[in-house]
This record gives C-alpha cells, structure tokens and sequence, in this order.
C-alpha cells in the first residue's frame, strides 16, 4: 500500500490525557466526514475541523511506497534514541491508510503507536493508545479505547450514549472557532456537571507548538 501523508514532525503532544508528552505527529492526507475544501464545508459531516489534510506537500509530507519506508522516516524524526519513542497517527482520518503493515513497521523502529480517529472506522489491531473524538451525524464504530475526546458544543451528541462506552478516559474539549470564550465556559460547565468527564485544551495553540 501506497501511503499519502501530508505532513510529520516533531512536537509535544498538545491535547489529552497524554498532554506535554515528545511525540512525531503523522498526519496522512484525507478525511470521510469532510473533503477539506472550504467550499463543502457546509455540507460536511464535520464542519469545525480546523486542519489542513489536503494533498502530501506539508514538511514531511509525501507518498511512501510502504510500510517500512515510512516508520524509516518517522525513525528519522525522532533520534536515535528510541526509549519512550511515541508517534501520534492523525489526520483528517488516518483509519483511512493506517493498517498492520504500518502498525508494524512502526514497532520495528521502537514506536509506542497512537491513533486520533473519528471513529466511523474500526481500529485494526495492535495501536497501542487509541483517542475517539466523535463527530455529531456520524455513526461512531469504535466504542472502545483509551480515551474519548468530545469537543464542545456540538449539538445532536448523545452524551448519556457516550458514556455506556468502552474508555478508560472521557475528555470534554472547548471548540476553537468563533464563539472560543463561550465554548470553554460551556466545556467547563458540562465538566462541572458531569464528573466523569476531564477538561482538555488545546495546549499547543497555547504555547505556539504545532
């Protein structure tokens, strides 16, 4: 399998449970719930994504013949010293590319594999930490991870649904679009109300990290 990514690098983890944690970020080209054009955002299924998944000429970004040609490359992002080696799998949606071949390879090179999905997808095995960040009008597939990561406010999500799910974290993040000030004081009362749910920012936008 040909991989189309649109772009990698070297950062701290800025979202989630695992927050502040060294990390290459693969982000491969796509998305099922949107094309990534502003002129079909409106009539996307997800329609406040704010990332660029179009195309593969991001740093880092290309097609990778393979597996193991693209793990050589994240290898190369990280170092030489593999201890703690951890890779985020992002997108768009990576479920769209990701697959055993390259869950292995990354293996091979000492990756602990994480997975960012919208979950209208099911994880293959073998990813190490899976996040679900549910989009309101898809049909979410894959009820079970480490962590779900709803953001905030999206109207038509079946919270009391969301919570009978398989995951070990529920995390509740302000939207970042126009209303940001009233979508965190919303995230933080639907925190305070409900206690099973964690408060996650976006700390990389914070400290100007990519």
């Amino acid at each position: 399998m040909t991989y189309a990514v649109k772009e990698m690098f070297l950062t701290l983890q800025g979202e989630g449970q695992r927050a502040g944690r060294r990390a290459v970020f693969l982000r491969f080209a796509g998305c099922n719930l949107w094309t990534g054009r502003e002129q079909d955002r409106e009539k996307a299924i997800c329609q406040f994504c704010d990332t660029d998944f179009v195309g593969t000429e991001g740093t880092g970004g290309g097609k990778f013949a393979d597996g193991a040609a693209l793990a050589r490359a994240v290898a190369a992002l990280w170092g030489e010293n593999r201890d703690l080696a951890y890779i985020v799998c992002t997108g768009g949606e990576p479920l769209l590319q990701l697959d055993a071949p390259l869950i292995d390879a990354l293996h091979a090179e000492g990756f602990e594999v994480a997975l960012e999905t919208n979950g209208t997808i099911a994880a293959p095995e073998g990813i190490d930490w899976i996040c679900v960040s549910p989009k309101a009008g898809s049909e979410i597939v894959q009820r079970s991870g480490d962590e779900l990561k709803l953001v905030w406010p999206q109207p038509g999500s079946d919270v009391e649904a969301m919570e009978g799910w398989d995951f070990r974290h529920f995390l509740i993040q302000p939207m970042d679009d126009v209303r940001g000030e009233d979508n965190v004081r919303a995230a933080i009362d639907f925190a305070m109300a409900r206690p099973k749910w964690r408060l996650s920012l976006q700390t990389h936008k914070l400290l100007g990290l990519r």
